[in-house]
């Protein structure tokens, strides 16, 4: 059971760093804390500003987030890309 979920943590893990990337986030600077502190809001915001954001391993709990806002996703890059 151990085995399994270290298995899914890091394929968990390995999709998060590829879309980091993806966004460009591997060209930037930025203090690890700081860093951390971002992807606390952005669980928050997928989240619906509810929940504790230490929990983030609750898999039920970020898919479920994740499916009700893809339009918010979206439109938060393209505004992204419209300001830089």
């Amino acid at each position: 059971m151990q085995e399994q979920l270290k298995i899914a943590e890091t394929r968990e893990a390995e999709r998060i760093g590829r879309i980091a990337l993806k966004a460009g986030l591997g060209e930037i600077e930025v203090d690890e804390a700081e860093l951390q502190a971002a992807f606390e809001e952005v669980v928050k915001r997928f989240r619906g500003g509810k929940g504790a954001t230490t929990g983030g391993k609750k898999g039920a709990g970020d898919g479920g987030g994740a499916t009700s806002s893809p339009a918010d996703a979206s439109g938060a890059g393209a505004g992204s890309a419209g300001d830089a």
